[in-house]
């Protein structure tokens, strides 16, 4: 039997005298969406930093199916193993665009600069692939040469998805991806994941505190309060019949609105 993509066990995180993220353990298979929810202050984005590698736990570790099939923790991966895991295997999707972007170079320039991480150096197939992620993601090839400062927010989250896919990553992370954006702006983003996720067969953790988006794009969730899991199931059945009162009080909030 395949071991899972990811294994998360255990993980803790404090902060004072503040748990932001308590004994969390979960695994993801490959091709897998799973969603955190929870309001603010729930440990949902703490957890998902935890699991990228982009804070440090106080406790747990997160295992990594390498595409080799060896399972690692990342504690155990050098500074160069990481890099290369972030820039091929991993892709990140900020809530700001800007965070993912140079906002200063090019829309091309952006992509071809993830495929000269990997060792691309051919200018010809660089461009050719940022071109081609452009039309994936619904940006004209005019604007190829345009940075991202002339784009407008739902572009630019475009961008970053395409910057972010161009290597084929097996996994993603998503923070609030369609956060501050317009309903309209939004409802076409969603589309757009939706159908590059099972294009792709990619696994995804998507932070949300939109059940709208948990519903349209994950297999799974988890429902945090106080760095607690406090539910977790398939995505229809913890929205459909949720157990846990806190859950409950989260989806009739949504259905009153």
């Amino acid at each position: 039997m395949t071991a899972p993509l990811l294994s998360v066990r255990g993980l803790c995180k404090r902060y004072g005298a503040i748990d932001a993220c308590r004994d969390i353990s979960f695994a993801l298979e490959e091709g897998e969406a799973l969603a955190i929810v929870g309001e603010s202050g729930s440990g949902k984005t703490t957890l998902l930093n935890l699991v990228a590698g982009a804070l440090q736990a106080d406790s747990g570790e997160v295992v990594y199916r390498m595409r080799d099939g060896a399972a690692r923790a990342l504690s155990s991966l050098s500074e160069a193993e990481r890099r290369a895991l972030m820039r091929t295997d991993w892709g990140f999707v900020h809530q700001d665009a800007s965070r993912g972007l140079r906002m200063n170079v090019s829309a091309g320039g952006n992509i071809g600069e993830r495929l000269m991480a990997i060792g691309d150096r051919h200018y010809g197939r660089i461009r050719a692939a940022a071109l081609d992620w452009l039309a994936r993601v619904e940006i004209a090839a005019q604007r190829v040469d345009d940075p991202p400062s002339t784009y407008s927010g739902g572009m630019r989250q475009r961008l970053q998805i395409a910057r972010n896919l161009v290597t084929g990553p097996r996994l993603v992370f998503m923070d609030e991806p369609t956060g501050g954006l317009d309903v309209s702006v939004q409802a076409r983003l969603l589309d757009l994941l939706r159908g590059l996720i099972a294009d792709m067969g990619l696994a995804a953790i998507i932070v949300t505190h939109d059940l709208a988006v948990a519903r349209l794009l994950s297999h799974r969730m988890l429902v945090m309060k106080q760095g607690e899991v406090i539910e977790s199931g398939l995505t229809d059945r913890v929205l459909d019949d949720p157990q846990a009162p806190y859950t409950q009080l989260l989806v009739s909030s949504v259905l009153a609105a």
